[in-house]
């Protein structure tokens, strides 16, 4: 597998070089700790957003620090959890009085750790930290990585929501809050044309033939439902939009949607598939207000897409479309 690197065993550090070269005046990296923050963190009266994971899924979540969005976040090794001591470091340097708000996608180790992380602050002083869970996939209930559903195309628009919630001054109740609500309105199901490559292994993660492709998958290429037969982008698209839709009802309500792409996905095929989705859900009488399409939650070079659907209303909408500047998502500012 042919990848730009330098050592396999550098690759976030390296990358966070470059993050901290092209983004001077919109971030900070603490290079000790892998800790990305946004350049004037901590904001004094607001609660701080800390979340993290495994590197790999750029933009996510490095690419989404940054005023409207996240204070801070924790870089893994690829698709690897931080580390406690990184999540403790994200969480003081953040904190500007109002506590912090720990966004963590459902797989056991990140969870692990920044319970550990709060646990680490609570015993320290008088750090007040609230944590939200995403677990919007609905593919699989367990699976390798998760007791439970996991989380993916959701924590984007939490940490935009929860961001912009942040920003208006609202208290880490009311901020947590919002970031739960968004979690248990949204829905999210991926599929997968291609595996990826971990730049340590060198190789595909799993085999998948030229003429198949695998419904569900995570987005550190655990297993799907299934795998069948190349399809039609609409029939793809059916298959990923019939679960979501059987698992929450979206009808009667504004809905945000989401086409993700994996990381090896041109975006002119996005947009075909943003077509089909868009032509399943006015055919059941959902509602769109808001789209998004594009690479927000990747899984190295993968090829292939996630759809996700959250069902809004007034003040959600309303955080959505407050500004934002991040590297990875800016409107409004």
């Amino acid at each position: 597998m042919k990848k730009l690197i330098n050592d396999p065993q550098r690759v976030v550090a390296d990358a966070l070089l470059g993050v901290e070269a092209a983004h001077p005046e919109r971030l900070r990296v603490d290079h000790e700790h892998r800790v990305i923050y946004r350049a004037d963190a901590p904001v004094q009266s607001k609660v701080g957003l800390v979340s993290g994971g495994g590197s790999g899924h750029e933009p996510l979540h490095g690419g989404f620090v940054g005023p409207g969005m996240l204070d801070a976040a924790c870089a893994g090794e690829v698709f690897t959890s931080p580390t406690p001591d990184q999540m403790l470091a994200a969480s003081s340097g953040v904190d500007g009085g109002a506590g912090v708000l720990h966004i963590v996608k459902n797989y056991t180790g990140d969870v692990m750790n920044f319970e550990m992380a709060a646990e680490m602050a609570a015993a320290q002083g008088d750090l007040a930290i609230e944590s939200v869970v995403t677990d919007d996939d609905v593919a699989v209930q367990d699976s390798l990585f998760t007791a439970g559903r996991r989380g993916v195309g959701v924590t984007v628009l939490v940490e935009k929501i929860a961001g912009a919630a942040a920003d208006q001054g609202r208290d880490l109740a009311g901020v947590a809050a919002v970031a739960r609500r968004v979690n248990e309105s949204g829905r999210s199901m991926g599929m997968a044309l291609t595996s990826c490559a971990v730049p340590a292994a060198g190789k595909p993660t799993f085999d998948l033939p030229e003429d198949e492709m695998e419904i569900g998958i995570g987005i550190h290429g655990e297993p799907g439902r299934h795998r069948r037969p190349l399809g039609t982008a609409a029939e793809i698209a059916e298959q990923l939009v019939v679960p979501v839709t059987d698992d929450l009802d979206f009808v009667g309500a504004p809905v945000i949607a989401m086409v993700n792409g994996m990381g090896g996905t041109p975006l002119i095929e996005l947009y075909v598939m943003y077509a089909e989705v868009a032509a399943l859900l006015s055919a059941r009488g959902v509602t769109v207000a808001r789209t998004l399409v594009g690479n927000y939650i990747t899984s190295l070079e993968m090829a292939g897409c996630s759809i996700t659907l959250l069902r809004a209303d007034d003040e959600l909408l309303g955080l959505w479309d407050a500004p934002v500047n991040t590297p990875g998502l800016r409107w409004g500012a």
